[in-house]
C-alpha cells in the first residue's frame, strides 16, 4: 500500500515539475546578461552596467552604434526570467559625443 502511494506521489510531483520551478532570481539573471553581453563580439558588455529588479532588466552605460545598443538589448531579452528591458545605453559618437537617440 506504501509502495502504491509514493508511486503515486511521485507520479504527481514529477508532472507538475515546472508548475513548482521558481523563477530564476534577479542574481542569476544578472549574472547570466553580463555572461551574454561580456561574450559577444559586437557588444564586448564588460563597461555596461546591467540592474535587475523583479526580473527587469536596466542597461546603461556607453556603445558605439544604435545597432550594437540594440543588440544588446535583444541578447538581454532572450534571458531566461527576463521581463522588460530598459535600453537606457548611450551612443558615443566620434569625438566622444553622446546620444541617447532611439531611447
Amino acid at each position: 500500500m506504501h509502495t502504491v502511494a509514493a508511486v503515486f506521489l511521485f507520479a504527481v510531483l514529477a508532472s507538475s515539475g515546472p508548475a513548482l520551478a521558481q523563477p530564476p532570481s534577479d542574481d542569476k539573471i544578472y549574472d547570466d546578461v553580463r555572461l551574454r553581453l561580456a561574450g559577444d563580439r559586437d557588444v564586448k558588455g564588460g563597461a555596461l552596467e546591467v540592474k535587475v529588479e523583479q526580473g527587469v532588466v536596466t542597461l546603461r552605460g556607453k556603445v558605439r552604434s544604435e545597432k550594437i545598443k540594440e543588440k544588446a538589448a535583444r541578447i538581454t531579452r532572450k534571458v531566461k526570467g527576463v521581463k522588460k528591458v530598459i535600453n537606457e545605453l548611450e551612443i558615443e559618437l566620434p569625438g566622444g559625443a553622446r546620444s541617447t537617440a532611439g531611447a
